[in-house]
């Protein structure tokens, strides 16, 4: 078993030198370079399972160092692309992997990426990729789709191939026929960031290796009783007071605008939108702290850093508390060029019924006038949802009547079941990180569901997608977010992309397990699960 990676200082250069590894710059303990492997990767090895992938016996594609990289003429973001796939290639193949504009519609040799061709099921996500002796092509709709592909692309070469430093090859891609397109248009991963502050590159490495298994949506946890996460121009003590604590007694820390700015950025770089939450009426002590006018009897409690909940609650009943809302949601509305703002809504046990739900009829019309669409924790259905909220269902049951009732009246359903996808919770009894409330959820017990027909009332065509949430009352490090991330979200991941007629555990532990290699030569501090036959070289 692989023990969550705390690493710190001598200890952690024994460690290195012992095992041969090298500790790299942000504290992540990363393996000397592997010699790739001259067996092509089958097309079984990919995770999320592609809709259709038809293998070509016998046929290979060889990246080499007259390989080139053709993209779309004319589009920016196809170029993009391009330079990411050689950003990724150049280090670990030392070729140079040249990026340009194609020509011609029937490319015949080196890597296309472009933006005709693509059959017209695949949407604006998927893709098709041909792999044959002479080329690489990839045809799309939409760049979202040429981005998905590339995924694929990683995935069927040598894990050597993601490499910061140059390998001996050769680099084969498999050849064959791909159609692919997701099944649930929503695949996102939650981090919480208020419990513990993770700095802006943490944010940004978790991107990259969420965006390797095709998720598209970052959910960022960003307020909650122990801290507040984004600086706010006009509560400037949200940030610099209530932010200055976290669980434990912890420094804290915040996000500027700037900060927040670069994450969304760089994450649409990655074809992933962020999804800031702000939480209330409950979890919101952080605030109350902040500013006393936004409690009922108008003084601020002090600072918390336990790990309660239910106990905090905004004055619903106070025209300040609205006036607050509208400027702090307002703020982060413009910061956010995606289409969600989350509401958070869950636990709040210190609100009256009646109350609560005139509190979120009211939040809504705020976040819709500010121009995004509402996001909530499933408890957002005892008020009156808009026709354009979603509802986050996080229950540990198959059934819930306000969900399903809320779903037959055209609320869509986004499925983060606390005891399938929180990513906090432990494996088993011998997990040193995380919880439990939920159950022990190791990597069966997270693929073993099926979104689209898990909670009775909601069908498949009610359900926006799937996020995997990861709490961070124990997390307090990249290594813990990814020991507590990895091989679940990959599993999580596939759930929301693939057809659900390919969900198979005995062929998902396989191709999962070969995972096992990439990440070792990517650093990740992954859980060796017993479930799983991890090959060599992981």
């Amino acid at each position: 078993m692989k023990v969550p990676g705390r690493r710190r200082g001598l200890p952690a250069l024994v460690l290195a030198l012992t095992t041969g590894l090298a500790v790299l710059t942000n504290g992540v303990a990363a393996p000397r370079p592997a010699e790739a492997a001259a067996t092509p990767v089958p097309y079984s090895a990919v995770v999320p399972a592609p809709a259709t992938a038809v293998p070509a016996s016998g046929v290979a594609y060889q990246i080499t160092s007259a390989t080139a990289i053709h993209t779309e003429p004319g589009s920016a973001a196809a170029a993009s692309i391009g330079a990411y796939l050689a950003g990724l290639l150049r280090p670990s193949t030392g070729f140079p992997l040249p990026v340009g504009a194609a020509t011609g519609t029937t490319p015949s040799d080196g890597i296309s990426l472009l933006l005709s061709g693509a059959p017209g099921g695949v949407g604006d996500q998927g893709y098709q990729l041909d792999v044959t002796a002479g080329s690489i092509v990839v045809r799309a709709a939409q760049p979202a789709g040429l981005f998905a592909a590339v995924q694929t692309l990683r995935q069927l070469l040598p894990a050597a191939a993601e490499s910061g430093t140059a390998q001996p090859g050769p680099w084969p891609v498999a050849g064959g026929h791909v159609v692919d397109q997701p099944r649930f248009g929503y695949r996102g991963a939650m981090l919480d960031v208020a419990r513990h502050f993770f700095p802006v590159a943490t944010v940004k490495r978790y991107i990259d290796e969420i965006a390797l298994y095709k998720a598209n949506y970052l959910h960022l946890h960003l307020s909650d009783d122990q801290g507040w996460r984004i600086a706010i121009t006009s509560r400037p003590r949200l940030a610099t007071y209530g932010g200055s604590t976290a669980v434990g007694g912890g420094p804290g820390g915040y996000y500027t605008q700037d900060d927040y700015r670069e994450i969304v950025a760089y994450a649409a770089s990655r074809y992933i939108t962020v999804v800031p939450e702000i939480d209330m009426p409950g979890h919101t002590n952080a605030a109350l702290a902040s500013y006393a006018e936004l409690t009922c009897d108008g003084v601020a409690p002090p600072l918390y850093t336990g790990t309660d909940v239910g106990f905090s609650s905004l004055c619903t009943s106070k025209e300040t508390t609205y006036t607050f809302i509208d400027e702090v949601l307002g703020e982060i509305a413009a910061l956010t060029p995606g289409p969600y703002l989350h509401i958070g809504g869950d636990e709040a046990q210190s609100t009256q019924p009646a109350d609560y739900a005139a509190f979120v009829n009211r939040v809504q019309q705020i976040v819709a006038a500010h121009g995004k669409t509402v996001i909530g924790w499933h408890d957002v259905v005892n008020a009156t949802p808009l026709p354009s909220t979603v509802a986050q269902f996080w229950g540990t049951t198959t059934r819930n009547s306000a969900v399903a009732g809320a779903a037959q009246r055209g609320t869509k359903v986004l499925m983060s079941p606390a005891n399938r996808a929180y990513l906090d919770m432990k494996y088993n009894s011998r997990t040193t990180l995380g919880q439990n409330w939920a159950g022990y959820i190791d990597v069966k017990t997270a693929y073993g569901w099926d979104p689209g027909a898990y909670l009775s009332g909601v069908g498949a065509s009610s359900v926006l997608g799937v996020e995997a949430p990861l709490w961070t009352e124990t997390i307090t490090s990249l290594p813990d977010i990814e020991y507590m991330a990895f091989p679940r979200l990959p599993a999580l991941m596939e759930l929301g992309w693939s057809p659900a007629a390919t969900h198979d555990w005995t062929a998902f532990k396989q191709r999962l397990a070969a995972q096992g290699p990439r990440w070792h030569v990517m650093g990740v501090n992954y859980y060796h699960s017993t479930q799983l036959t991890w090959p060599a070289g992981s």
